[in-house]
């Protein structure tokens, strides 16, 4: 019976530090996975789809005072990427 025990409490024993190594491995996941900010990716991409949208309008704008404008728009948007990055 005393065997019995035994293997008991190192079966307890190796079953709480697979449960600390468990703990470890989770915390580790936690702090090494970069923080991503929803409303920043948002953000950007929409800066990204505009950019392109005026893009388009600017190849496709013949009068020059448009084109001066979209121009300034597209430099204006190129800005906050660059501030945001």
């Amino acid at each position: 019976m005393g065997d019995a025990a035994e293997g008991l409490i190192d079966a307890d024993a190796r079953l709480q530090e697979r449960m600390e190594e468990l703990e470890q491995s989770r915390q580790s996941a936690r702090t090494k996975k970069p923080r991503v900010d929803p409303e920043r990716v948002r953000a950007l991409e929409s800066l990204r789809l505009a950019r392109v949208e005026l893009q388009r309008q600017l190849e496709l704008t013949a009068h020059p005072a448009r084109r001066e404008q979209i121009g300034e728009a597209v430099a204006e948007i190129e800005r906050r990427l660059a501030a945001m990055q």
